[in-house]
């Protein structure tokens, strides 16, 4: 089987990191059980140069390379691995982080797993300039039949795939959303995700 795993909030915990920042740098005090919108800036109420600032300080080497695993995931993808799926990490990243995000992947045991930086959310404002690994145009070449995602404004990447399941990770940003359809289900964690595909 084909499985799509994103990284931000599936793989690793950002948006935790960046409730701390926000209050570090501007001091927003929006704990991550109150992170409303996948849109940090709106959760945030940030302006422009604010979310500029704190995105370009989230995305620096050292600190990608500090997110902390979610529970159960690294286990759950080498298991699948190890059962013959073929797992791709496709991240909303920019490709200036492809080096960190590698190195991060190699370092929690995932160094079988390729890795794709795919323009999902047109975040060229906050890091001048940047590239993505894959295409669009190539994104919808390749086939999946499952999905691990948590952002809502990602759904949208698996309308050409009609019987793609798709394991939404539950985060604070996903609780009012209204799913594209049946083959969207509610996940609470890394086991309840590995139990839909098994």
């Amino acid at each position: 089987m084909n499985i799509y795993v994103d990284f931000d909030d599936c793989l690793c915990e950002t948006a935790r990191y960046f409730s701390k920042l926000a209050a570090e740098l501007f001091g927003i005090d929006v704990p991550y059980e109150k992170i409303k919108y996948f849109d940090l800036q709106k959760s945030f109420s940030l302006t422009d140069e604010q979310y500029e600032e704190m995105m370009i300080q989230g995305h620096t080497n050292e600190v990608l390379l500090s997110y902390e695993e979610t529970p159960g995931a690294i286990k759950t993808i080498n298991s699948w691995l190890d059962k013959g799926h073929d797992v791709k990490i496709i991240t909303g990243r920019p490709f200036s982080t492809y080096e960190a995000s590698r190195q991060w992947l190699n370092e929690h045991g995932l160094e079988r797993v390729n890795l794709y930086c795919l323009n999902k959310y047109g975040r060229d404002n906050f890091i001048k300039g940047s590239t993505f690994s894959l295409e669009l145009e190539d994104y919808y070449k390749m086939h999946f039949d499952y999905a691990v995602e948590d952002s809502p404004a990602a759904f949208k990447f698996f309308n050409h795939l009609p019987d793609l399941k798709v394991m939404v990770v539950d985060r604070p940003w996903n609780q009012d959303c209204d799913f594209p359809g049946q083959n969207f289900k509610r996940c609470f964690d890394w086991k309840m995700i590995d139990n839909c595909i098994n």
